[in-house]
């Protein structure tokens, strides 16, 4: 049932514009919301129910039925001027028109949730797409916007950018997030929803102070393989979180060996850790230090002169450092095939820690 403060808005304007007190009730006679104490005799309201009148006069008042879907929802009792019958029939079309609004998105709400869930057959996903009027050949891709807040602080905030009546959908499956599903518009690519994801994650630390990871899928060209997207999504998301931390934006088609090393079994990260770092963790002398050297080290693509300006360190600091890491791990940052190698051990060394926290 739609919600009664809802029902209460609609009529207070009704009231304001027309200057009839309205009130609106169950098929039981329950008030659900009135601008008035509008006298109900629960006798007549039963058999108002029962008859197959639409509208009935009743001492100086009128009763009308809005029906949702054929069946009876709502009651409308009108009082106080001439007009009263004609301001009932304008109360019973818009309270119709809001229980139409109301399930329509209800309806799409559950569609895409069990959509994305994988809980339709592909003949539903096909029916029911039609009988709720989304085209099902459209191209699309699944958004997952997740931060550490309530989600519904989230949802707030997007609902300006994807309103209920838009073509997109916007879904809660996650503890801490929401997902979008986005219509795209012929010529538009990956290039356009990194755009705005950007422009997501802008909109909420402007206006909310919300840090937010946001991530996508691959765009589908049919309705059934939305549920693919976002699968990807919620992968990329995961990906992000192990590998690359500083990122706010995450695009499935972009995770680089990180999509690798994720789906790497345990047992061969180890191995792998091991042989580099004869243990399954970093050595003692890599610290957070020599960390941050080696990554802006990365970032300069090997520069030594580049890297210790922007570090603000002397050039024999940074290869002070460069030494001491190679005489903990025996791998030359200076020398390229090494540099790499090292790269990919600390996203392994990321990703086994990931797991063992996982357990």
């Amino acid at each position: 049932m739609i919600h009664a403060s809802i029902i209460q808005n609609a009529i207070n304007e009704l009231k304001n514009i027309t200057k009839t007190d309205i009130s609106v009730m169950e098929p039981t006679g329950q008030i659900l919301a009135k601008t008035a104490e509008i006298p109900v005799d629960r006798n007549v309201i039963s058999s108002f129910v029962e008859s197959a009148a639409d509208s009935q006069e009743v001492g100086g008042c009128y009763l009308f039925k809005a029906y949702d879907d054929g069946e009876l929802s709502l009651l409308i009792q009108t009082r106080g001027t001439e007009e009263a019958y004609t301001i009932g029939k304008i109360a019973v079309s818009e309270m119709t028109a809001l229980l139409v609004a109301y399930r329509e998105k209800y309806d799409r709400t559950s569609f895409y949730q069990n959509l994305i869930l994988d809980n339709m057959l592909l003949v539903d996903i096909y029916n029911q797409g039609k009988q709720l009027k989304i085209p099902v050949d459209r191209e699309r891709a699944a958004i997952i916007v997740e931060s550490d807040v309530d989600d519904n602080v989230i949802t707030e905030i997007l609902k300006g950018m994807f309103p209920t009546s838009g073509p997109d959908a916007m879904v809660s499956v996650e503890e801490h997030g929401v997902v979008i599903i986005k219509n795209l518009e012929s010529g538009e690519s990956y290039d356009q929803l990194e755009e705005l994801a950007m422009t997501i994650t802008d909109m909420m630390n402007t206006e909310a102070m919300v840090n937010v990871k946001v991530s996508y899928g691959t765009i589908v060209h049919e309705i059934k393989d939305v549920s693919k997207s976002y699968k990807e999504a919620k992968m990329a998301l995961e990906v992000g979180k192990i590998f690359y931390a500083d990122k706010a934006v995450i695009p499935y088609n972009k995770l680089g060996i990180g999509r690798l090393i994720y789906q790497l079994p345990y047992s061969l990260c180890e191995i792998f850790i091991k042989e580099y770092f004869g243990s399954d963790h970093l050595p003692e002398e890599i610290d957070e230090e020599i960390l941050n050297t080696i990554q802006k080290f990365f970032e300069n693509n090997l520069n030594i002169s580049e890297t210790s300006r922007q570090l603000y360190i002397h050039r024999n600091t940074l290869v002070y450092r460069i030494e001491k890491l190679q005489k903990a791990t025996g791998l030359d940052m200076r020398v390229f095939e090494d540099a790499l190698t090292f790269r990919i051990a600390l996203m392994v060394s990321n990703y086994v820690q990931y797991l063992e926290k996982q357990r």
